[in-house]
Parts: C-alpha cells; sequence; structure tokens
C-alpha cells in the first residue's frame, strides 16, 4: 500500500506530491492528461502569453509617439499559437518540481485518464491501474460552469477560446469576472468586436469599487462593448452570423448576436467521474469538495487540495492548500489552511491587482484612512505613456499597517506583490516609507500612495512611541 496517492498533477497536486515524498512518505502522482494540470496547459501560462501577445501589439502601436515609423502591426494567429504551445512545453520541460519528484522518487502516472474511487483507500484509473493508499489527497481542480439554458451547446467556454483556430469577427463574453475580463481584453486587442455582460451592477464584482469603476471605463474606451446590470439569459440559437442570445431586461427582451460566444460564469469542482460517493466524500451545498481548517474532507485519511475545495480558486493559494494538506496528511499535523494576504491580480488591459480588504469591508472593522494616488502623477508611467490607472491604500489609524491596496494600470500584478509582503511583515507605512526604492520604477506609484497617506496622518495627534510599537 502507498503512504500517500495525490490525485490531480496541477499547482496543488504538484506540491501536495513533493511535500509528501520530502517528508519521506512514499508517494504516487496521478494526473487524467498532462503534468502541470489547468495552470500549466490551460490557465496562466498560455493565457499570460497571449495577454503578452496583446501588450505587444499595444505598444508596437505606440512607437509612433517616440519617432518610431512602423506599419501598422498585423497578427498572425496560427503562430501565435504555435509560440503558446512553445512555451507551454519549455516551461513544462524546464519544471524543477517534476526531476524534484523524479529525485524523491514519486511514482508519476501520466495520462492516466479518469480516476474513480473503488473504496476509500482504493483508485482506479481509465487505463486501468489499482492503487491503495493509506491517505489520498484530492487535487482534481475545476472545470468551467456552465449556463443551464436552452442552446447552452452552442456556446464555448475561456478553454475553447484561446483553441480557436482564427480570430473571430465578433465575440459575446457572458460572466464579467477575472476569466471574462481576461477573454474580452485579449480578443478585443487582437481585433475582435467584444460585448462583454454582467447580470450584476458592475464587472469584477469581487474587487474593490473603484477598481471595477476604472476597468469598466477603459474597457469602453478601447472599444469593448460593457453591459451590467443585464437581466436574465433565457437562451441561444444559432443565426446566420454564428450566435444569437435572448436575454431579458426589466421585462423586455434582447437579442444580440456574435461568431462566438463565451461563457465564464465561474469555476465548478472537477468531481464528475471520481465516484465520491464510493470513498463517502461528501460536497457542500455549492458543489465542492467539503474540508475542514486542516482541509481534511469528511473521511479523515483524505483531503483536498486547490480549486477542488472551492476556497481561493488561484495558482499560489492552490500550491499553498497541496503544501498544508500533504503536512498533516503525512504527521497528522494540525496545520491551519488559512492564510490572512493572499494577492491577487489579472493580465486584462489595464492589469489590476489588490491584497487584503476592500474599502467597504475595511470600514465595517476598522477606522480607516484612504489613501490614493493617480499614475498619471507617477514619473515612470508618464515616461511610458501608461497613465491610465490608480493606486489605492487602506491604512489601519491606529496600527498604520496596511488593511487592503488596490491597483489599476500598467504593472499592477507585479506592484501589489510590495503591499503584499509590507502586510505579511506587518510593516507600518513609516517604515515603508524609509526603504530607498529605484527610480523611476512603477512601485514608485505605491510609495507616492504611502506618503500621501503618511501625510494625511500629520494632521492628526500622532501616537506616542509606546502606542506606535503596540
Amino acid at each position: 500500500m502507498t503512504d500517500v496517492i495525490v490525485i490531480g498533477a496541477g499547482p496543488a497536486g504538484v506540491m501536495a506530491a513533493l511535500r509528501a515524498a520530502q517528508l519521506g512518505a512514499s508517494t504516487a502522482l496521478i494526473t487524467r492528461d498532462e503534468f502541470g494540470g489547468m495552470a500549466a496547459n490551460d490557465g496562466p501560462i498560455p493565457v499570460r502569453t497571449l495577454a503578452h501577445t496583446a501588450r505587444l501589439m499595444r505598444e508596437s502601436r505606440q512607437l509612433g509617439l517616440y519617432g518610431v515609423a512602423i506599419s501598422d502591426p498585423h497578427l498572425e494567429y496560427p503562430r501565435l499559437l504555435n509560440r503558446v504551445r512553445e512555451v507551454v512545453n519549455q516551461v513544462r520541460s524546464h519544471s524543477s518540481f517534476r526531476s524534484d519528484l523524479d529525485r524523491l522518487g514519486v511514482t508519476i502516472h501520466e495520462h492516466a485518464g479518469n480516476v474513480h474511487f473503488v473504496d476509500s483507500h482504493t483508485v482506479e484509473t481509465g487505463n486501468g491501474v489499482k492503487l491503495r493508499g493509506e491517505k489520498i489527497i484530492l487535487c482534481a481542480g475545476g472545470c468551467s460552469r456552465k449556463l443551464r439554458v436552452s442552446g447552452s451547446e452552442l456556446t464555448a467556454t475561456h478553454s475553447d477560446a484561446w483553441q480557436l483556430t482564427a480570430i473571430p469577427p465578433t465575440m459575446m463574453v457572458i460572466g464579467a469576472g477575472a476569466t471574462g475580463a481576461q477573454v474580452a481584453s485579449i480578443f478585443n486587442a487582437f481585433g475582435s468586436r467584444v460585448h462583454l455582460y454582467e447580470t450584476g451592477p458592475r464587472i469584477l464584482p469581487t474587487e474593490d469599487e473603484d477598481v471595477s469603476k476604472v476597468v469598466a471605463e477603459a474597457f469602453r474606451d478601447s472599444g469593448i462593448n460593457v453591459h451590467e446590470n443585464v437581466g436574465t439569459i433565457r437562451k441561444f440559437e444559432k443565426s446566420a452570423s454564428g450566435v444569437r442570445m435572448t436575454y431579458s431586461e426589466n421585462g423586455t427582451p434582447r437579442n444580440d448576436e456574435a461568431s462566438v460566444a463565451i461563457v465564464a460564469i465561474g469555476w465548478a469542482a472537477d468531481t464528475a467521474g471520481l465516484h465520491l460517493p464510493a470513498a463517502g466524500v461528501i460536497l457542500n451545498s455549492r458543489g465542492y469538495v467539503s474540508v475542514d481548517s486542516y482541509l481534511r474532507t469528511s473521511v479523515p485519511h483524505i483531503f483536498a487540495a486547490g480549486d477542488i475545495t472551492g476556497r481561493m480558486m488561484l495558482l499560489p493559494q492552490a500550491a499553498r492548500d497541496g503544501f498544508v494538506a500533504a503536512t498533516n496528511a503525512v504527521q497528522d499535523s494540525k496545520m491551519l489552511a488559512e492564510h490572512p494576504v493572499n494577492p491577487i491580480g489579472s493580465f486584462a488591459d489595464p492589469e489590476y491587482g489588490q491584497v487584503g480588504l476592500t474599502e467597504a469591508k475595511a470600514r465595517e472593522t476598522h477606522q480607516v484612512l484612504v489613501s490614493k494616488t493617480l499614475f498619471e502623477d507617477a514619473i515612470r508611467p508618464t515616461i511610458d505613456g501608461r497613465t491610465t490607472g490608480f493606486c489605492k491604500l487602506i491604512v489601519d489609524r491606529k496600527a498604520h499597517t496596511i488593511l487592503g491596496c488596490h491597483i489599476v494600470g500598467e504593472r499592477a500584478v507585479e506592484i501589489i506583490q510590495m503591499a503584499s509582503i509590507a502586510m505579511v511583515g506587518g510593516v507600518r507605512i513609516d517604515e515603508l516609507a524609509r526603504i530607498p526604492l529605484s527610480m523611476p520604477t512603477y512601485t514608485g506609484v505605491l510609495l507616492r500612495a504611502v506618503n500621501r497617506a503618511l501625510a494625511d496622518l500629520d494632521q492628526e495627534p500622532r501616537p506616542d512611541l509606546l502606542d506606535l510599537a503596540a
């Protein structure tokens, strides 16, 4: 019997297998398809490659502003797809995790097909391999959530969007969260006429309201048709141009058509075919594998990590979950999965990133100071001609520490990392302001917000040193 069986070789599964083997457990890692999971083959790596292409096209259109004369850029999409495949293969072949797993003696079952439970200790792969494990860690990931309406089979997912063989002249994107916004932004840059639909009052509904507002304005300025407060989607049907969507708004039926309709309404746990009842593993009310604070499922020797739990469906958090689940599985320890600082970013145009509390959430529990600085007031964005955006800092008035940071603009995902490190370290903003940064950099936008917050705090009675240290 193997000590630990890990199902799924995405970030959560790879980290779980690596950690279990490091702790001395005999470990088997099973993946239905390619090593690396969605992150390498259908997630951040290929998406970031496409987003980089969109950036290059955008940058080339700016060259005239700096005296560089070229003809208009033309995208050869098949060549781009070849480049995406090259990048994915290079990342996979240079993965230090794969060599580390091999060095630690992890048995890897790649292209094993669908895996299902026979009983709570036994799993069988699609190609007929049976394995028994003392402990099992579920890291099977997630899949695109479907729209349950008539004609939904005519729609596509974000995965289908990345694999189109040509740029569609028109595109509807239903769902304006992080995935939908990225799809809309990338294909708009590639030349599609894009309509983006959100049933709620604003796009990017989980972001700070100022982020949603500025990104929506930037999208509209770039030519994306942003539809917010869209009513109920009724059906899809074939049309002469491709797909027709019927929806009702305030009781009035409306129709829109496009070559392609992409549905990006969320991410569901990929539990189909696992036969979880055979193991006794219970799903929660949202359809994800139910876990406690230690990532233990309803079956004491079975753990789960990553997207399949529905906790924080992001690559870094999935990898951390894999580490925690494996540690607890092998050592019977009580390492908590929760972490208060979780930076999030998206490579749309404009980029946006966030960490910590939104302004609305912070005001519910803290006395806060909000400091906001515009990219147009900073040196590096001005040099680069990338002045759209802002940095919004939410500071605890008493402790002078960062409660949240929200950024829209060039390199936002990079800048947010510094705010995250400061939050993890409990660094006060006066301490952060004393760090001498290279100049001019985009991180200077964050420091401008810090200095503005300090100036505002100086207008109030300052606490004595004992209070400040506390």
